[in-house]
């Protein structure tokens, strides 16, 4: 369909603009024809280039190979097994990502990367896009003349702010390296695993690597993560008690304030097979500006979805086996942990077995989200029972085990090792 007259205009302007903002400041829509945007029209390259932008900012884990060996085996990659695993981290990486560099950072050098394997925009979704679009955007980034002593200010206040975001992005890439002191990196969260009787070379579905990212965070040593905490939902059941307990339980570095929170909440969307019933729902919650994506997949393959187009969900693959990365030198190379181009998949393709993550800086955006997120599940559940829920309390009120005291030497409860070994029993096999 060709665009015709003002109204078509904008209403291609409006699809554009909402797909793009929700991409930038949520996990929500990426509303376009096409995979990628690489060969795009030049009338309107520069719009287009920062909606790549934010995109590839965000922090890709893939397979690597020829890593420091894996303790208690003789494995130096985790090609064709660790892919759970690294849609896991995909999505703690961004909610670490919004909580220290925020919603509208993105990397000064993501155009940068090579996008050379990827398919251009169909030539109908350029004709859409006129000028008088390009017209309208640039006259709403119109920057504001100054003085020249307000902009030397500016400048050293964006230069200050520069080197503080490109501090924060290597530090969260480094927790994720693959090497055995890296609080979220494939090592420690193997060890995390063994205590619920996974290890090395096993898959790991949705449900399991959530839990493992809640103990990896709970021991992080790190005094910059003490300041983050981690919640999983108990049998599709958030406990606004416990949550908010968390937020507010002491930092061992002895600093007052509530922590911010990352909620994973493991479900299924169906029986063997996705039930179609559920796409507005995910649509929704995908568009939520608390939403970090969600780790999920097809049958034999994880992947972390980001967004969705129409009825596909927009994913980044972990399924490329890269080099081992040394992290801990000085200025080692970013571009692998970035994705140059999203890849979409039918959402009636997904399998039913995820964790949807959700990320809450203060105790008002928990409050706030969790009814914005049951209104959601309200609006949205034809049958009696939501997807999940938010109740008032804490879990021991309704006679679950409250929270486990750690053991230094036991990570996991009994009850916590039964509900994983169950989760295991119910979730697809990745490869």
């Amino acid at each position: 369909m060709e665009a015709t007259g003002t109204d078509e205009v904008e209403k291609i302007k409006s699809k554009f603009m909402s797909a793009w903002h929700n991409m930038k400041y949520k996990s929500g829509e990426l509303s376009t024809d096409g995979s990628n945007f690489d060969k795009i029209n030049t009338e309107i390259s520069g719009n287009v280039e920062e909606f790549r932008k934010d995109f590839i900012s965000r922090i890709w884990l893939t397979y690597r190979e020829e890593f420091p060996q894996i303790k208690g085996s003789a494995l130096t990659t985790d090609c064709g097994w660790g892919c759970t695993l690294r849609t896991g981290q995909m999505l703690l990486a961004q909610g670490l990502t919004l909580h220290f560099l925020g919603r509208a950072w993105v990397w000064p050098d993501a155009l940068d990367i090579d996008n050379s394997d990827s398919e251009s925009w169909t030539a109908h979704t350029v004709k859409k896009l006129t000028a008088s679009f390009e017209a309208s955007l640039t006259a709403e980034r119109e920057p504001k003349i100054l003085s020249n002593h307000h902009q030397g200010t500016l400048k050293r206040n964006c230069d200050d702010s520069e080197m503080r975001n490109e501090v924060y992005h290597r530090k969260i890439i480094s927790w994720f390296g693959d090497s055995p002191l890296a609080a979220f990196g494939l090592h420690q969260l193997i060890e995390y695993g063994k205590k619920s009787g996974k290890i090395a070379g096993d898959w790991y579905g949705p449900a399991v690597v959530a839990h493992i990212l809640r103990k990896a965070v709970e021991e992080a040593r790190d005094p910059e993560l003490q300041g983050v905490t981690v919640y999983v939902a108990q049998d599709c059941t958030v406990y606004s008690s416990d949550v908010i307990d968390r937020q507010c339980s002491s930092m061992d570095s002895g600093k007052a304030g509530t922590k911010a929170v990352i909620i994973l909440v493991p479900v299924r969307l169906g029986g063997e097979r996705t039930n179609m019933d559920y796409l507005e729902f995910v649509k929704g919650i995908l568009s939520l500006e608390y939403c970090v994506g969600i780790i999920g997949g097809k049958p034999k393959q994880s992947y972390y979805f980001a967004g969705f187009q129409d009825d596909s969900l927009i994913y980044m693959d972990p399924h490329y086996c890269q080099s081992f990365v040394d992290v801990s030198i000085k200025d080692f190379p970013l571009e692998s942990f970035h994705c140059p181009s999203p890849k979409k998949m039918s959402f009636k393709k997904m399998d039913p077995s995820c964790t949807i993550g959700f990320y809450c800086r203060t105790v008002q955006d928990f409050e706030k989200a969790s009814e914005e997120i049951t209104k959601m599940l309200k609006s949205s559940s034809k049958e009696k029972y939501p997807l999940f829920t938010f109740v008032k309390g804490h879990s021991k009120d309704y006679d679950f085990a409250s929270s486990p005291v750690h053991e230094e030497n036991d990570l996991f409860s009994e009850d916590e090792k039964k509900r994983l070994k169950r989760f295991s029993a119910e979730e697809f096999v990745l490869l």
